[in-house]
């Protein structure tokens, strides 16, 4: 049988699906701690998340991943019970436990069936509020984080990242990853730990959401009678807020490499200082994004992957925080190819906004790419409070996710070229790359970027 569909062309996308977030109600425990709770029908089961605006940026300087430690012990074991009593009661409800941990938040989740709320909640306020940090816990844990540090420091891919964003940032608070080092993690014991939490894993700022099939009346009730003797204490000055925190300075260089020899791919990063979340231009930039590098089909995947054969596969990212995060292009290529790919990513960058601005049937798949799917990232519970608490952090108004498909199908043209023009600099953007030197080194320095800084990996 022969089939009517011509495979030579990509399918035309449909009209973009409407979507209408639930309405959360917002309210205030007696004892102070902020409450969204939102109806969700289906499936007997809720999802209860807190979430606090301190992440990673709040490591001491000389203690980088002393946050994400601290998150990791949760399930460790509060003060009423060592760790197998507490995953036990976790088991009998059947609940599942999340902590994640950002650079400007923590948030940590469970979900139960419904019929279960109270428990899960009181189980929630204990794993956050008193933790255990048994002195042998708190070992065992920082040196399993240890051992899988030095691992990372034989995958390029991760000594890419590590120094792409400490040059990008230097000693702001995002300049390190949340996963710290192995140096300032051996000096953690558990008295700071428990000190840390202290000051920074507070409630005044702190904000529960509860989602799932539950009235606002029952989730009201449930999360004051889990969370009621729970004290509310407003953040402390060790909680660091990065939009607060001046922009880093630039770079001291655009060019550096940490050595493998006798590799066969190189591991790239290439980018620069990017913007805040609340930039008013977001949606051109996503639009951007995908044309430039975000999609299978951008340019820059096609150019390298499918004209040169340089690579598997490339991709760029605006990594929009509280305050600026980084543009980058991460991907891995062919040794040999190295100098051809960064001149042609920087080539890709300068001319999406100048000799070859955005077309529309170009915008028209990356409108596509961010509006079709766009539903389906609320359809459970879980899904939906996730996407509350992603407006608690980077503070967006309560219609975000109901104008978001609007405002992207409104992007131009002129909207993207303009967005290209004032945020990417491809002559600020450095240049990472950890591959074998011997193969690409003098070729880096002949693109006129600078000296070529060679760091240990």
């Amino acid at each position: 049988m022969t089939s009517a569909v011509d495979r030579s062309r990509l399918p035309v996308p449909g009209d973009p699906p409407s979507v209408r977030f639930p309405s959360a109600r917002v309210a205030r425990l007696s004892s102070g701690l902020a409450l969204r709770t939102v109806e969700h029908p289906g499936p007997p089961v809720v999802t209860c998340a807190l979430s606090v605006p301190v992440g990673s940026a709040s490591d001491p300087a000389d203690r980088p991943g002393l946050l994400a430690l601290t998150a990791d012990l949760f399930d460790e074991g509060s003060l009423a019970r060592p760790s197998l009593e507490l995953h036990g009661a976790l088991d009998r409800i059947g609940a599942r436990l999340g902590t994640e941990v950002g650079t400007d938040s923590t948030t940590v989740s469970l979900t139960t069936l419904s019929r279960y709320a109270i428990d899960g909640l009181r189980l929630l306020a204990e794993i956050v509020a008193e933790p255990r940090f048994d002195p042998a816990d708190v070992e065992r844990v920082r040196d399993l984080r240890r051992s899988r540090l030095r691992q990372l420091k034989t995958v390029p891919g991760a000594v890419a990242d590590r120094l792409f964003l400490e040059t990008i940032f230097g000693t702001h608070p995002y300049g390190h990853p949340g996963l710290g080092t192995d140096e300032a993690l051996a000096s953690i014991e558990a008295d700071l730990v428990r000190d840390f939490h202290r000051d920074t894993f507070r409630l005044g700022p702190a904000t529960l959401v509860i989602v799932g099939a539950l009235s606002h009346e029952e989730a009201e009730s449930a999360a004051a009678e889990a969370f009621g003797d729970v004290p509310v204490s407003p953040a402390s000055s060790v909680v660091v807020d990065a939009a607060m925190v001046p922009p880093p300075p630039a770079p001291t260089g655009r060019l550096f490499a940490v050595d493998r020899p006798g590799a066969v791919q190189t591991e790239l990063r290439i980018g620069h200082l990017g913007v805040r979340r609340l930039t008013p231009e977001y949606h051109a930039l996503l639009a951007l994004n995908m044309v430039l590098g975000g999609q299978f089909t951008s340019r820059l995947n096609q150019r390298l992957r499918e004209e040169r054969g340089y690579t598997y596969g490339v991709r760029t990212s605006f990594d929009c925080r509280r305050a600026p995060g980084p543009f980058s292009m991460d991907g891995s290529v062919q040794a040999d190819a190295t100098v051809e790919a960064v001149s042609e990513v920087l080539g890709e960058m300068s001319a999406i906004g100048r000799d070859r601005p955005v077309t529309g049937d170009e915008l028209g798949l990356a409108r596509a790419a961010l509006t079709r799917g766009f539903a389906r990232g609320f359809e459970t519970a879980g899904q939906v409070a996730r996407g509350l608490t992603r407006l608690l952090i980077q503070q967006l108004p309560p219609d975000y996710y109901d104008t978001f498909v609007p405002l992207v199908e409104k992007v131009d043209e002129a909207a993207v070229t303009e967005a290209a023009l004032t945020h990417l600099r491809a002559d600020e953007a450095i240049v990472v790359a950890v591959g074998p030197l011997e193969q690409f080194g003098a070729g880096l320095e002949a693109l006129g970027l600078g000296p070529l800084q060679t760091i240990d990996g």
